[in-house]
Order: C-alpha cells, then structure tokens, then sequence
C-alpha cells in the first residue's frame, strides 16, 4: 500500500473541525491550529485526544504547556478553519487579530466565539505513534457559544457542507 493509496482511503472519513489553541510563554503569544483529528475518548473521566504531527509548532508548544483549548468550528466559520491551517503562514497574532474570542477562565486559551462548543483542556499523556503524537487531556470545562449551528466538516481533502 502506498502513502498516496492509504490517504485515499482516510480521506473518505468524514471529520469535525476545530481549532486546538494555547498560549505560549514567555511571550504569552496565542497560537492555533486547525485539527480534524479530534475525538471524545472517555466520559468519566472526561478526556479528549487530538494527533499533532510530530515537531509541529503546537506539538512542542504542548509538549510545555499543558493547558489548552478547543474550539469545535461552525460552518460558518471555514475561513477561520482555512487560516490556521496554511503552511507558511504569517504569525499566529495577526491570524488571531479579527476572529472573535474570548479566553478560557482555566487555561487563558483563545475560544473561538461562534463555535459551536469550547472545551478548555489539561494535558494528562502523550503517545508517540508513527509520525504522529496523541495528545489525550482532561477536559475542564465546556461552553456551548453556538450550539444550533451546522458543523464545519472535513470530507475527501475539502470543508464541506453537510446535508
């Protein structure tokens, strides 16, 4: 199997989108990144996982900080999903600079207003896999700014709408 065949394959799994942010000291600059790998493992205790790809800015950035948020985008909100997730982009705090957001009382992480939900998170493990970190946390505490919007979806390589 190729890389290109088993991407083909992954692709035909439709996924939610959300942006994974965190506040990186010293410089307490906010930092984000658009995830579609994003999943609810347990509810009791309550954890989440997202999958960094290794050395990724927020892959070390978590590797340090151990609070950070989520914020589970709507449809509405595919340009914002669109700019965390450009290679080479420009610095995060001018990304940040006209989306709306508040931060998160636990983790001073940027939430996202108009997501559908927020979750604020505590890093509790890291599990190295390929080439790939699974980031597992406790979530803290959740918000619903939006909670009858459409989701932002992921399908075949494209956001999508779902009907």
């Amino acid at each position: 199997m190729s890389d290109e065949e088993f991407r083909a394959a992954m692709s035909r799994l439709a996924g939610g989108v959300v942006l994974v942010t965190a506040v990186e000291p010293p410089m307490d600059e906010d930092v984000g990144m658009t995830a579609t790998a994003f999943m609810s493992v347990s509810l009791d205790p309550p954890l989440v996982l997202v999958s960094l790809r290794n050395g990724s800015r927020m892959d070390d950035l978590l590797a340090e900080q151990p609070l950070w948020g989520v914020s589970v985008l709507a449809e509405s909100q595919r340009h914002i999903a669109g700019r965390f997730a450009m290679r080479g982009r420009i610095s995060d705090r001018l990304l940040f600079a006209d989306i709306p957001y508040t931060r998160g009382d636990l983790t001073g992480a940027p939430l996202v207003g108009g997501a559908l939900a927020t979750l604020e998170c505590r890093t509790e493990r890291r599990v190295e896999a390929g080439d790939h970190t699974l980031v597992i946390a406790r979530v803290l505490a959740t918000a619903l700014p939006s909670p009858e919007g459409a989701p932002l979806t992921y399908f075949r390589g494209a956001y999508r709408h779902l009907a």
